[in-house]
């Protein structure tokens, strides 16, 4: 049932160029946020497709849930005919960190990591869902995001949550805060995708290390993070998880999309 729902919505997805990031649900206490994060490029032909299905899971497809997705543009396809604007070389790194941590030989474009628990090929519908239903049983830490706001080139948010339980399994998590356009574009003139018009959703254009928060510690605090000077105005989403350094399990997420119209700069 559930493959039915995403690979209708999928299909849908297609079909409207992921309009979904712009009418996303908002969060609930009722269904339970999952990190979806997908390693793409706009060098790679195989990419588009799951960047369609990326946009699908944005539209919250799946009772119970919040995913919270993110598209990280990597670089390592930059030197192959088109640099794509949003891509990184921290991305990049992150993306070979999973590839250490889940035992992966190499990295490859496109692949999506659910929770940082499980990886698949970005465009594996069954693969996804499957990954998703697993991560439903997952332990977590509550998270909650207040007063986003974005004064000139700094964002703003209050986050909280409950002391970190023993019983979740490591003795700290890292902080994390990531800054996303809700959606871009690009009109690709060289490489594999070369004369298309490419659509993405959340597409990351700042991830940092904030802090951490460790067994018996709550937070509570006022988190800033400089974006840079706008280059197009666009809406951005907040996204705030905990990482385990160790075997980069994601043990909590939260999300707050349309703060204010601004945009990073994609040159920065």
């Amino acid at each position: 049932m559930i493959q039915r729902v995403i690979r209708t919505t999928a299909i849908i997805a297609v079909g409207i160029s992921g309009c979904f990031s712009q009418t996303a649900l908002p969060p609930s206490l009722n269904r339970m946020p999952i990190l979806v994060e997908l390693f793409t490029s706009e060098g790679c032909s195989s990419c588009p497709p799951a960047d369609r299905f990326l946009a699908a899971l944005d539209g919250q497809p799946i009772p119970g849930t919040e995913l919270i997705v993110l598209s990280e543009h990597v670089d390592y396809w930059d030197r192959l005919g088109w640099k794509d604007p949003f891509s990184s070389q921290e991305i990049s790194e992150r993306q070979a960190m999973y590839a250490r941590q889940l035992h992966i030989p190499d990295v490859y474009t496109p692949q999506m990591v659910v929770d940082g628990r499980r990886q698949f090929s970005g465009g594996n519908i069954p693969a996804g869902e499957q990954a998703i239903h697993e991560a439903m049983l997952d332990p977590r830490v509550s998270l909650q995001l207040s007063t986003v706001s974005i004064e000139g080139s700094r964002v703003r948010v209050h986050l909280e949550s409950p002391s970190l339980d023993a019983k979740i399994g490591p003795r700290s998590l890292d902080v994390f805060v990531a800054i996303a356009l809700n959606r871009a574009e690009s009109q690709v003139e060289r490489g594999e995708n070369a004369k298309h018009r490419l659509t993405h959703v959340a597409v990351v254009r700042k991830l940092v290390r904030v802090g951490k928060l460790k067994v018996g510690q709550s937070l509570s605090r006022d988190i800033e993070v400089k974006i840079g000077p706008e280059a197009n105005s666009q809406d951005l989403r907040v996204v705030i998880f905990l990482q385990d350094s160790n075997s980069g399990k994601i043990f909590g997420a939260a999300m707050k999309a349309g703060a204010s119209r601004q945009a990073v700069n994609l040159h920065e």
